[in-house]
């Protein structure tokens, strides 16, 4: 019997309103949007749907919270932020379920998001007493010190591509500073959060962890509200830009991590076998592409050119797309059909503009994936710097690859776009490299590896991929303001 997502073990949340003030409550105007199975266009139920006038209750609940927040004892607050850490293992298999049907992405890379989200929230627990101010000597008659304060209401709206990841890894830091927090989640792909609000939610005094569902007129309020201290956005340029104007009237601190058009580096001298899997690596395709550091660009030396080409093209045709709630499944689909028109125009565009599509950029013929949003792995050659999928992110399974012969054009045209996420390097010289990672106008640099993240250290991009960093030490200062005490002892 071929069962649907919904009947695959699907824990959907029992509540699918919005949770404020520690307690459930429908919204104003009663508004409800359907969320669906990008993999099967199946109805996952329907969540409530915020607007101003909620925001404002919201609001209004997490500033509560933060005068009681603030106030708990630093160790207090990380025993609690530990205590949600479990819960969220507990539950990771269940939150990772809720995810692939709802966004798309394959259930057995979706637990990993889990544990990744759990171990970010220790993290910062563990931090709780080193948000230190400094003494500043000034002489005998004086005492002057320095507090890092906690500012207040945080809002952090997230992205679908990894909903229940954001929605853990990306709250610690400033719940362990002494700010409460609401979560604004993806309007394609809400219900995880929502399922993380009844697991973790009951942990915390009542308007420290807030979840308000909503479209761009919610995000708008949450944004412009003179009580919210600070916004943090997962998302595309426009919208980062849309957030910082927003955001300007009442001067809020904001931290952006937006898109990327990143680029891979393969030298003469790196093995072209561990090259292409890099590249392969790099792009993500296990979320479709659906990732802000996928590495969608391939720079390659004429020398290993055709011989990494060759393995990418064979490394692709193995993968195999298929549900996302499938153990089996190595490839997911897009999140709507939205992205899935936006990423077939792409690849319309790279062959209109003349590059050579190898592979892929098809619906699989699967007749079980019809109806979901799939497009097999795009690869790319004779990409040129000036075409739009060389320039623009496309933010789907598409790879551009270009030829060098010369380094200094190289570094102009990998340098040439607005963004400045991420690069990775592939070379066997130790001064090629160093020199290499000077050159890329980057936040975030791989030598010889791709892909990874590493606790401690800071994410972040240049240049039009965004403001701030996180993932590090640094994104706790980023939820804390400084405050100077003088006294005078004379």
């Amino acid at each position: 019997m071929n069962m649907t997502i919904r009947t695959q073990g699907l824990n959907l949340p029992a509540h699918n309103t919005l949770f404020y003030g520690g307690r459930w409550h429908a919204p104003a105007k009663n508004q409800t949007q359907t969320t669906y199975s990008p993999s099967t266009g199946e109805a996952l139920g329907d969540v409530a749907w915020g607007d101003a006038q909620d925001v404002e209750a919201v609001v209004d609940a997490a500033y509560r919270g933060f005068q009681v927040w603030r106030s708990t004892k630093p160790l207090e607050r990380a025993r609690i932020l530990r205590e949600a850490a479990q819960l969220i293992r507990k539950h990771g298999r269940e939150l990772a379920l809720i995810d692939s049907a709802n966004c798309g992405n394959p259930i057995r890379e979706m637990v990993r998001d889990a544990e990744f989200g759990a171990t970010s929230i220790e993290y910062f627990a563990g931090l709780a007493t080193e948000i230190k101010g400094d003494t500043i000597p000034m002489g005998g008659d004086a005492l002057n010190y320095t507090l890092r304060e906690p500012l207040g209401v945080v809002v952090r709206i997230n992205a679908y591509n990894h909903p229940f990841l954001f929605a853990t890894m990306k709250i610690g830091a400033p719940l362990i500073a002494g700010n409460s927090i609401i979560v604004k989640p993806p309007e394609q792909a809400p219900l995880s959060t929502l399922r993380l609000a009844e697991i973790i939610g009951p942990l915390f005094p009542d308007g420290v962890f807030n979840v308000i569902n909503g479209g761009r007129d919610c995000g708008e309020a949450l944004v412009t509200h003179p009580r919210v201290s600070k916004v943090a956005l997962i998302g595309s340029v426009p919208t980062g830009k849309a957030v910082l104007k927003s955001s300007a009237d009442t001067m809020k601190k904001v931290t952006l991590e937006l898109g990327g058009k990143n680029a891979l580096v393969g030298y003469p001298d790196a093995d072209p076998a561990e090259v292409a899997s890099a590249t392969v690596r790099g792009m993500n395709f296990t979320w479709c592409g659906q990732s802000c550091g996928s590495t969608s660009r391939a720079f390659l030396h004429e020398s290993i050119h055709d011989a990494v080409v060759e393995r990418i093209v064979a490394a692709v045709g193995k993968i195999k797309p298929g549900l996302p709630t499938d153990e089996a499944t190595e490839m997911g689909c897009l999140v709507s059909k939205a992205q899935y028109d936006k990423v077939m125009s792409y690849i319309a565009a790279g062959r209109e503009d003349g590059a050579r599509l190898l592979a892929g950029g098809t619906k699989p013929a699967d007749p079980a994936l019809a109806k979901g949003f799939y497009i097999t792995p795009a690869i790319f050659t004779d990409v040129t710097p000036a075409m739009r999928i060389a320039r623009e992110e496309i933010f789907g399974p598409v790879l551009s690859i270009m030829k060098w012969r010369d380094e200094d054009e190289m570094f102009n045209a990998v340098n040439a776009v607005d963004y400045g996420l991420t690069a990775s390097i592939w070379t066997k010289d130790l001064r090629t490299a160093h020199k290499a990672a000077a050159r890329v106008e980057v936040g975030f640099v791989w030598v010889n590896t791709v892909g990874a993240h590493f606790l401690g250290a800071p994410f972040g991009g240049y240049k039009q991929s965004g403001l701030g960093r996180e993932e590090s030490f640094d994104e706790l200062l980023e939820y804390t303001q400084i405050k100077n005490v003088n006294v005078a002892l004379a």
